[in-house]
């Protein structure tokens, strides 16, 4: 989402490259081009001249030490302030209350509360073992209960009926006597949301907010739609003591402003960010990760988190295992890190966590994930000898194989090749010869050859 900042902020160092140090004059042109990226990207005015004037008070006689040139030295000042801005730390959920916590979602219609308040109770259940119960009080919009019921089934997480014709307050308060009851830990709330912020929907909110006194609750804003949703969370924030901003849509096109004003605006934290349309594209909000992202650095650090999520554990120890003992690596196991790639956000996931040159190097080689989709598919077509054995594999089976698969006999081929390469480099690996793995990795996914 934030590509075009990005490519921006990067123009604005290669500039400095060159220059001794870091002099009034080459920060304020500088400056002039950040000022004008950040408007470009729809961050509010007020926060771009605050900003500015904090990178300006920062940089200005800094000396270029070592090696650093001026502009890897304006990136750290940009960085340092752009982690400020959006927050400096991480603030997690507060769940420091007598069970059930009640967590509030609040915003407007379409920002993606539902979506999200099933996101926010599936990531709460795995990763915080939470017992949790989800209530719709969206007495307004068609189907509004329905699609929270539904989310709640596809999750496996309790769900409490409620019905059109039931007051919203009577609905919670409903709700949080069966929470209490049955021993939930979490009571997570879905409120009714409008298409413009109006009188009646802030009094109803603010009842709930009275009736139910929740310990965290969060705004839910489209950070694709820039200023207004910065408007719209500081309105929200006059009526309600929010306790934090859950930003949607940032895996979107937007010009992504929203994400680096709203917790200026606000002086409430971004807890979570929604990162995918899939159920586990829910992350927490790490402002320097952020920033890091912003500049071109990437966020490894979520990256490694996301792996460690994703893979399962026991699987990868048991192909570790095989490996060291000799005993082969086949299109079984080849099979097992396609999936386990898929499970870590597939490459497009991954791919918007790297560093801009890596990034940028693996959108030329044409990795993606429908690449991914149907080397799995060809070897779902397989029989489970030729998995075994891909040796086995000549020309009448390619042909079989490739019908199975809807693909050309050439699809086959890559397939093999880049089964072979992967092979050589687990040998390589199960002989403690780590320097040819790494050159070895070259051509494992899809079009990574030279």
């Amino acid at each position: 989402m934030l590509d075009n900042l990005t490519q921006r902020l990067s123009g604005v160092i290669k500039n400095l490259r060159g220059q001794a140090r870091l002099t009034e004059s080459n920060i304020q042109d500088a400056l002039r081009e950040v000022r004008l990226a950040l408007l470009e990207a729809d961050v509010a005015l007020p926060v771009v001249k605050e900003f500015t004037t904090q990178v300006k008070q920062a940089a200005l006689g800094q000396e270029v030490i070592g090696n650093l040139n001026p502009g890897q030295a304006l990136i750290g000042v940009v960085h340092r302030e752009l982690t400020k801005l959006m927050g400096e730390a991480n603030v997690g959920i507060n769940l420091n209350t007598v069970p059930p916590a009640v967590i509030l979602m609040a915003g407007l219609q379409g920002a993606g509360k539902t979506t999200t308040s099933g996101k926010l109770a599936k990531l709460l259940r795995e990763q915080m073992r939470k017992k949790v119960l989800m209530v719709s009080c969206d007495v307004y919009r068609p189907a509004a209960i329905e699609q929270l019921r539904t989310l709640a089934q596809q999750l496996e997480i309790d769900f409490f009926a409620s019905d059109i014709s039931q007051k919203p307050v009577d609905i919670a308060l409903a709700a949080h006597d069966y929470a209490r009851k049955h021993h939930h830990d979490i009571l997570i709330v879905d409120t009714a949301g409008r298409l413009a912020i109006d009188a009646a929907m802030m009094e109803e909110i603010r009842q709930l907010h009275a009736a139910l006194k929740p310990i965290e609750t969060l705004f839910v804003v489209d950070a694709m739609t820039g200023q207004d949703a910065v408007n719209t969370a500081k309105a929200f924030g006059e009526t309600l003591p929010l306790t934090g901003i859950i930003l949607t849509k940032l895996d979107g096109d937007a010009r992504g402003g929203a994400a680096l004003s709203v917790r200026h605006i606000t002086g409430k934290p971004i807890k979570f960010v929604g990162v995918s349309e899939k159920m586990t594209g829910l992350e927490a909000f790490h402002p320097e990760r952020m920033a890091s992202r912003v500049l071109g650095m990437g966020d490894v650090l979520s990256l490694i988190e996301e792996a460690h999520r994703g893979v399962d554990q026991a699987e990868a120890e048991k192909l570790a295992k095989k490996v060291q003992k000799g005993q082969g690596f086949d299109l079984n196991d080849f099979k097992m890190q396609i999936v386990q790639m898929r499970k870590m956000g597939g490459v497009a996931g991954m791919m918007d966590k790297l560093p801009a040159q890596f990034a940028q190097a693996a959108a030329g080689s044409k990795v993606d994930d429908k690449a991914i989709n149907r080397l799995e598919g060809i070897i779902n077509s397989m029989t489970p000898v030729e998995r075994t054995k891909p040796e086995i594999i000549k020309a009448s089976r390619k042909r079989r194989i490739a019908a199975g698969a809807g693909v050309q006999v050439m699809h086959v081929n890559q397939l093999l090749n880049q089964f072979e390469q992967t092979q050589k480099m687990m040998k390589m690996f199960s002989k403690g010869g780590m320097a040819k793995m790494m050159r070895g990795m070259k051509g494992m996914l899809p079009g990574m050859g030279r």
